[in-house]
């Protein structure tokens, strides 16, 4: 069966994130059923991370196998003719070898969590950044972030649900840099653990704000207990900007 590598754009906001819900529409439901109006047949896509309720994405990749081959621009602009009104458009779709596999073949994925930090709250933005009125220090920020960076046991930034079977992770980028009146938090890795990028913005915010340092963050990394991790950012802000496979 022909294979197809999708690269997937979406405004998380209205779904109930990527996997199928019970309780409403996910996206990975939204792209299925876009897929089985033009191709005529029941599908099943795969994602490279999957992104809770509210997260957004301008660089997902999925896999789709399927009974017919149609040429890759077909299946992008037929999916998208179907997928309307939804905010979700497959931005590019190609033909890839039936050993490609959008979660196992990844070697790195790329987040990018956007927060304004402004006295006025947010208007076009609305859903898209976690608003903060009070000033954050982002050289700060940055300078703990880089406490976080290697191979480290993340207990502290897990989520109680995460069903990952070990904690450890090796962090490779997580930048902080502000552009006018927003910060952007970078962080990649090959694999995250569940809520891990949004438990450690939430603890950056902290330290932004003054109420931490970089050694605390530290000394929360080393207790390896969920109990030490700041509060957790909202998912507003969190983007998956990329997912790197091997040549």
């Amino acid at each position: 069966m022909p294979r197809y590598k999708l690269v997937v754009e979406y405004d998380g906001t209205p779904f109930t994130g990527w996997q199928h819900q019970t309780n409403g529409l996910s996206v990975q439901q939204a792209v299925e059923d876009a897929i089985a109006r033009f191709a005529g047949e029941t599908v099943r896509i795969h994602c490279a991370g999957r992104t809770d309720s509210g997260v957004h994405a301008t660089h997902q990749v999925v896999h789709v196998d399927l009974a017919k081959e149609w040429r890759p621009d077909t299946v992008r602009d037929a999916t998208n003719a179907h997928l309307k009104p939804a905010p979700v458009a497959i931005i590019s779709a190609q033909l890839v070898p039936e050993t490609f596999n959008a979660r196992i073949s990844a070697i790195k994925r790329h987040y990018v969590y956007r927060i304004l930090n402004r006295r006025s709250p947010p208007t076009l933005d609305i859903s898209r950044v976690w608003h903060v009125a009070w000033h954050l220090d982002a050289a700060a920020m940055h300078e703990a972030a880089q406490t976080l960076i290697g191979k480290h046991d993340f207990t502290t930034f897990r989520a109680a649900e995460c069903q990952a079977n070990s904690p450890i992770r090796t962090l490779d980028r997580l930048d902080v840099e502000r552009i006018g009146d927003e910060i952007r938090i970078y962080a990649s890795a090959r694999s995250f653990l569940h809520h891990q990028v949004r438990s450690m913005t939430g603890t950056l915010e902290r330290v932004g704000a003054g109420r931490w340092s970089a050694e605390d963050v530290r000394a929360a990394l080393e207790a390896r207990e969920r109990s030490r991790c700041g509060p957790m950012a909202p998912s507003t802000g969190l983007y998956l900007i990329g997912v790197d496979y091997p040549d």
